[in-house]
This record gives structure tokens, sequence and C-alpha cells, in this order.
């Protein structure tokens, strides 16, 4: 079994935390979500694709041999009764075992708009991490900045200008500004960002929704972006984060505090740097595996395919062990396939 840590006098010859076997079992909880939300593609109901989801997670987390416990998920206890902040997942432990204590990040649906139109990039997404490896953002809006690895000090800043931003980065990869491509979330709210991206000369690639294949797949060979930039959500950010941990990225996320029930909630996280610019090792650290299946086509990942009894799911697997990307092209036979 996956990562069970039997009891031993020396500690010292225990297992890791985190291994091979256990990256193909959180494989798996997404594969089993996304066929699970396949089921409401192109139905106009992001609801129903989104609980089915996260039914599905849970079911799915609860067969893991772990000790573990939502860090990011559906929000607090009383406003999401499954996946809530806090909850305690994985199989009951039996005959001496001893699981590893783990946190988890996840979104169950990533676009639950983009499922219920057929739109593109939806994915459910889940990373799994030692204990203490993730800041503990409640659900709220960050502003985030985004890139593959940079090597100098001092080049992006949320504290610079998207004209400082844009030359800085364009310099370091010896290109001209006018050919970078900057990712932007579709929202008034960047109105003003994007004028400013166009008068640098540069190109703003504006999507309507689910940012995490574009924050994820940034420091992946053959994304079509060079930067992602704007207010998005805070779960959402650590999970970028987490992939980001694993392949080697450059981000800073800062909190944006709306109103006094954001800062409360903020501080019962435990974040009492409110207005701190949080780096990539502050976001997420330590020993993760991320791993996501696409629901619906996107730049990232393919969606699901299904034709009768089979199912197609298409994943990405990362662990920052070892720095291995995995793409795995899976079919399921639905008829002999037990999707827990």
């Amino acid at each position: 079994m996956a990562d069970v840590l039997l009891k031993n006098e020396n500690l010292e010859e225990l297992e890791p935390i985190m291994n091979r076997n256990l990256a193909l079992e959180v494989a798996r909880v997404t594969e089993n979500a996304a066929i699970a939300v396949s089921e409401w593609i192109g139905r106009g109901d992001k609801i129903s694709a989104d609980q089915a989801a996260v039914d599905k997670i849970r079911s799915c987390l609860n067969t893991l041999p772990i000790d573990g416990e939502v860090i990011i998920g559906e929000g607090e206890k009383d406003e999401a009764p499954q996946l809530y902040i806090g909850e305690k997942v994985g199989r009951p432990a039996v005959a001496g075992e001893v699981f590893p204590k783990v946190d988890i990040a996840l979104d169950p649906l990533d676009g639950t708009t983009m499922t219920a139109k057929c739109g593109p990039n939806a994915m459910t997404a889940v990373a799994i991490a030692e204990k203490g490896s993730f800041l503990p953002v409640p659900d709220m809006y960050v502003e985030k900045l985004i890139a593959a690895p940079i090597h100098e000090n001092d080049v992006l800043s949320l504290d610079f200008s998207v004209e400082e931003n844009l030359k800085n980065l364009a310099k370091v990869r010896k290109l001209d500004v006018s050919d970078l491509n900057i990712c932007i979330l579709d929202r008034p709210r960047h109105e003003e960002m994007v004028a400013k991206i166009h008068e640098a000369g540069a190109r703003a690639f504006l999507i309507p929704d689910a940012d995490l294949p574009a924050t994820i797949g940034i420091s992946i060979e053959g994304t079509p972006y060079d930067l992602y930039m704007g207010i998005g959500g805070g779960p959402e950010g650590i999970l970028a984060a987490a992939a980001l941990k694993t392949v080697g990225g450059f981000m800073q996320s800062r909190l944006v505090i709306r109103n006094e029930k954001e800062k409360a909630a903020a501080l019962k996280a435990g974040i009492t740097e409110l207005n701190k610019i949080y780096n990539l090792d502050e976001l997420a650290n330590g020993d993760i595996i991320f791993s996501a299946t696409g629901v619906t086509d996107g730049t990232l990942l393919n969606g699901i395919k299904r034709k009768g009894n089979v199912a197609q799911t298409h994943s990405i697997v990362m662990r920052s062990s070892s720095g291995t990307v995995r793409y795995i092209d899976a079919r399921h036979n639905l008829d002999r396939k037990m999707i827990l």
C-alpha cells in the first residue's frame, strides 16, 4: 500500500512521506472526479457539476492511506458540508498502520461555468504535501504575478508598474516587449492593466475563466504565455504555487482585503501580515504531489472524451522531490471500472 508508515522503533528507517505510488493514487482521484463531472459538461448547471466533483474527490480521498487535512478547500465548515477547511480525510488505519500526516489543497472543479457552457480549460486539481507546506489562504481574492523561473533578482514585483515588469522581463528573456504574451482574466477590474499592457506593446491574452491551467502551465515547455498577472482566487493561487514548486517558477502573491469579514478570515487562518508580498517558497514548500485532470479541452490538458462505455482522460502529475512531470493518457472501461 502506497506510503503506509508502519510502526518502527527507528523512525529514520521509515519511507519518505510521499512517493511515486501515492502520486499515482492522487492521479486516480482527479481522474475519477473528471469522469463524474463529464456527465454535466454543456448542460448549463454549474452547481451540479461542482457537486459531482466534490462528492467524487471526497470519496476517493477517503480511500487513500493518508492522515490528511484539507487546508485549501471549499471554504469554512458552515459554508461547505464537504471538503471544508479543516476536514480530515483518508481511510481509517487498521492493524497498527500509521499513515503520513499531510495537508491537502484542492479545487474540485476549476471552471464550473466553463463546464456548464462546454467552454475551455475546466479541470479537477488536487495537491498533497507534508504538514505546513501551504500558506492557508482563505476563499478570497489575491494579486498574482507568475512566470517561468527567473534567476536574477528584482526583475518582477507586484510593487512595480506594468510597464516596468514587462520591460524587465523582456530584458532577461532577451526579447522585445512586443514579443511578450501576457495572460490575464477578462474582468472589468483588469481593464486598466490590459490598457497598460497594450500601451507597452505586449499582447494581452484575455481568458474568460479557469485561470489554473495558465498559472500552473506557465513553467512547462510549450506554454503560450510569458507572464500571468492580475487578481484572482486565492485557493487557486495556492494550487498554482504547489504545481510551480514541483517544476520551478517565479510567483508572487498578495492578499486583496476588501472588507472586515475577509480580514477576519485571514487572521483566523493565521495570516497576520496582510499586506505582505509572498514569494513561491512562502506559498508552497516541502514535499508536494500535484495532479490535475482535464474536464474540457484547454491549453494544458485535453478534456474528457466519452464514447459508449469508454472514457478517456488526460492528466498531469508532478512531484517536487524528483521534479518529474508526467502526462497520463488513460482509457477507462466504465462497465468494468469501479468509480469509487
